[in-house]
């Protein structure tokens, strides 16, 4: 296991390594012969689309920085748009996808379906991100690069947007075959910022005209700690989307009437995360200056325990937030990386915190889902408390 002062490394060598081990993720839980990457490192995890999305956004930084070689890249790249450009869509039981969309989990080796799950919009719109950055980026001459090219636009062109609003202007979460579109639609500020951005901006098939004035109309404003922020409780919500879009300085009409943006609103709510856990109103262990940040995750499962004299309920898979909650004590570590881009000062220096406090639960710089100090030795748990079983490609 590897041990760090934090206090020894500069800024770029901490964050090299914390960078390092996040790729490395994608080698180590790849199918090399389709290009799909798997949801989690436990055994027999399916495939999640969005993180062979988010794979294939990394593999040139990959390249970049000098982690892998460039037609390695190209070479697991290729292989996941030709599956997906191969794979069966249609609306029977034994398919990968239906008009563009893919279902959220599928089958490492076949491709297909998994778990009954849904056609998933907005993890079909991460996936497409990433396509359209290998598009981007592998402009090469040979065949293999322009290949991606031309699979990256087909595949987003495939996709058809409208359909998937069913009969709202909004976009609809999901859908199944036996039962069509999912009750909830894309509704208040989330994740979906990308998915409403690549289905206004399709050549071939975009949403109707009213489809993101819909979208907008449902949000939430708040003051929350002296933060004025559109809300999302998990801090995922803030940092998806600006893993392709750079947001600051664009503004559409309801920013521009809260003088804001969405970067700036992210940057906001990452401090409201940090001021939630300063004053820690539950009381939990570890909550701080430095240890902060709820967000969708593992937890250590259904069960309740006393907090300072209180019961709590301490959940399973959740998606956790500030200041609303829920909040049962567990913390997304991957959330001060991800919100690096947003307030830099305060996410390094949580970072270095995890390294010098909490360096089992780090396991050589590879942050867990979650893990729960105010859980440590109790219910068999350790000295630092639960910490999620393997690692993720995405919560």
């Amino acid at each position: 296991m590897l041990r760090a002062d934090p206090a020894a490394l500069a800024d770029d060598e901490l964050l090299d390594r914390y960078q390092r081990a996040a790729f490395g993720y994608f080698l180590e839980n790849v199918n090399p012969d389709n290009g799909l990457v798997a949801d989690t490192s436990r055994p027999n995890s399916p495939c999640s689309i969005a993180v062979v999305g988010f794979a294939l956004s990394c593999y040139p930084i990959g390249v970049e920085r000098g982690w892998m070689a460039r037609d390695a890249a190209a070479r697991l790249t290729l292989a996941a748009l030709r599956f997906f450009q191969t794979s069966t869509q249609g609306s029977g039981p034994d398919v990968t996808g239906h008009k563009g969309f893919y279902y959220h989990f599928l089958d490492m080796r076949t491709g297909l379906r998994v778990w009954r799950c849904e056609l998933s919009m907005v993890d079909t719109a991460l996936l497409i991100a990433g396509m359209l950055v290998a598009g981007a980026y592998f402009s090469g001459d040979n065949d293999d690069e322009a290949e991606i090219r031309q699979l990256a636009e087909a595949l987003y062109r495939r996709v058809d947007w409208r359909w998937a609003q069913g009969s709202s202007p909004t976009l609809r979460q999901g859908w199944k075959a036996r039962t069509g579109f999912l009750h909830y639609g894309w509704e208040g500020y989330n994740e979906a910022t990308i998915l409403y951005v690549l289905s206004m901006a399709s050549p071939d098939r975009p949403t109707s005209d009213d489809s993101y004035e819909a979208w907008t109309a449902t949000y939430q404003w708040e003051n929350i700690y002296g933060h004025d922020v559109l809300y999302g409780g998990p801090l995922f919500m803030h940092q998806f989307s600006h893993a392709w879009i750079d947001f600051a300085g664009i503004r559409d009409a309801f920013m521009r009437e809260k003088n804001s943006d969405y970067f700036e609103n992210s940057r906001r709510s990452t401090y409201l995360h940090r001021d939630y856990a300063r004053h820690n109103p539950y009381g939990f262990v570890g909550y701080g200056e430095n240890l902060w940040g709820l967000s969708a995750g593992d937890g250590p499962g259904g069960f309740r325990a006393s907090v300072e004299r209180r019961r709590h309920r301490f959940s399973g898979y959740a998606a956790r937030g500030a200041p609303f909650g829920p909040d049962d004590g567990t913390i997304a570590p991957w959330s001060y990386p991800a919100s690096l881009p947003f307030a830099p000062d305060i996410c390094l220096a949580a970072m270095r915190h995890l390294a010098d406090r909490y360096p089992e639960v780090i396991d050589n710089f590879r942050l867990p889902s979650g893990f729960n100090p105010t859980l440590a030795n109790r219910r068999n748990f350790g000295r630092n408390g639960w910490v999620s079983e393997g690692h993720y490609g995405l919560d």
